[in-house]
């Protein structure tokens, strides 16, 4: 991971995608948090490698990341090179053995930008993958089933761009992993469970620092969300949605990994303690997610 400057990263993105493109592109993940919460500051860095970019809606995905994907690539934009793709496949290539669309920019191949679908509605599976035939040859494009809470309500951003809700990608993460499963991160040791719950804690303990009321507001507008997008699913995924949480606060070894990635990422400028971080996600089990099992259950908190 590098340090990278929110605001003059969301700049360069911006200018370098079509401008009739940008009002389908949502930030998400690291760079989206970086910007809400210190994007403000020009001396402010996110320490990431990756710029994850949700195209929405869903029916324009395919067509939009062909168009962004040519337009970077003929500027100079080079493939990242991961596991064991090293260019685009051909119309002959499997689906299932395209790489991602992964570009870094001109000269700087140590960060880049990827390429995510959101998800139909209704799908089913956690994850889809769907093909994107460009000039340059074939890639992958997936989405993940829980990305449609960050088409709530985006934040515009002044270059045209919008970023996703920090407490729309708590939620995902939440709902994504209602338990921790082994499955490791590529090139590493560490869970992907651990790093999106931690990713959770890491968001709430920003949001608390500037409101401490903030757990109580994403509990309100996670109950919208949930009803928008799942509207015949919301009492059983509201009913499971701190299970994970749960379990990792439990673990002291996948919450002692959660929180080294917590603070060698999004919490770098101002690292925390291991206790610190299991207060702040006993704050958003009892203050957020309290409210949505007791709404799945029938009851009313008091």
């Amino acid at each position: 991971m590098i340090p990278l400057p929110p605001d003059s990263i969301m700049k360069q993105i911006a200018e370098a995608i079509p401008e009739d493109v940008r009002g389908d592109i949502i930030i998400i993940g690291s760079l989206a948090a970086g910007y809400h919460f210190f994007g403000d500051d020009p001396e402010a860095t996110v320490m990431t490698k990756d710029v994850d970019c949700l195209l929405s809606p869903n029916i324009r995905a395919v067509k939009n990341g062909k168009a962004v994907a040519e337009r970077l690539l003929g500027q100079g934009w080079s493939v990242r090179k991961y596991g064991n793709f090293e260019r685009p496949g051909s119309p002959q290539t499997p689906s299932s053995e395209l790489p991602f669309i992964r570009l870094s920019p001109p000269g700087n191949p140590e960060w880049f930008l990827e390429l995510n679908a959101s998800p139909p509605a209704g799908q089913p599976e956690n994850k889809r993958t769907e093909r994107v035939a460009t000039t340059h040859g074939d890639f992958a494009i997936f989405s993940f089933r829980f990305l449609a809470l960050v088409e709530e309500d985006p934040i515009r951003t002044p270059y045209g761009i919008s970023i996703a809700r920090p407490e729309m990608m708590a939620l995902a993460n939440l709902l994504h992993h209602p338990v921790i499963r082994p499955e490791l991160i590529q090139d590493t040791t560490d869970k992907r469970s651990n790093k999106d719950l931690g990713r959770v804690l890491a968001l709430a303990w920003l949001a608390i620092s500037r409101d401490g009321d903030a757990m109580r507001a994403w509990s309100e507008q996670w109950m919208v969300a949930l009803k928008n997008r799942f509207a015949q699913k919301w009492k059983p995924l509201a009913a499971q949605s701190g299970d994970g949480l749960r379990a990792l606060l439990v673990s002291p070894p996948d919450l002692d990994q959660a929180v080294r990635l917590c603070n060698d990422g999004l919490l770098a400028r101002r690292p925390v303690t291991a206790a610190s971080l299991a207060a702040t996600g006993r704050r958003v089990l009892v203050e957020a997610v309290g409210p949505l099992e007791a709404a799945s259950r029938g009851t009313v908190r008091a």
